[in-house]
């Protein structure tokens, strides 16, 4: 009986283990995720807007349809980027992700930004060189470290009509994004 008991503890053990493998490493061999998504937008160093979801058709990005969207990838390997340029006077957000799609950091024109936005994406090692004044950036420069080299800025306007969206996405096509030379 007590030799039952501890080959059927040992099953449920063995197959509690083998269900938490299987959970963390699907991820890994996953190819349709969020850094896929991006790349095939062909966003590096450069703003693309996304186009408006329309009603009906498919979302695969969740985004919403009163908002305006640019995304914009940056390799920090190739040094610190910088997304920066002067967005309409209406609510916009800017989140930067990693490879995995973790929001890394998240601000909005309400933190006091006003509507020139100056963000500098920097890894650990550059954040270094920046504290011991061995990188030269601009004033102002808001600075985000990042623990990947691989990162993506995802930046959302809401246009108060939707007859403004379109001059919106002007706005975000204007940015600068890249790395600093």
């Amino acid at each position: 009986m007590i030799r039952t008991l501890l080959w059927l503890l040992a099953g449920v053990l063995l197959g509690g283990i083998i269900h938490i493998v299987v959970i963390l490493a699907l991820p890994y061999f996953a190819t349709e995720d969020v850094w896929s998504r991006v790349a095939a937008l062909e966003a590096v160093d450069k703003p693309v807007v996304l186009p408006v979801p329309k009603p009906g058709e498919p979302n695969p990005l969740r985004l919403d349809p009163d908002m305006v969207y640019a995304v914009c990838q940056v390799n920090l390997a190739d040094g610190p980027g910088v997304l920066s340029g002067t967005l309409p006077d209406a609510f916009w957000s800017i989140a930067v992700y990693n490879r995995a799609g973790a929001v890394i950091y998240s601000t909005t024109n309400r933190d006091g930004i006003g509507q020139n936005l100056d963000l500098g994406i920097f890894n650990a090692a550059q954040t270094r060189l920046l504290a011991q004044q061995q990188l030269d950036v601009a004033e102002g420069l808001l600075i985000v470290e990042s623990p990947q080299n691989n990162v993506f800025a995802l930046v959302r306007l809401a246009p108060p009509h939707p007859a403004m969206q379109a001059r919106y996405a002007e706005a975000l096509s204007q940015l600068e994004c890249g790395n600093i030379q």
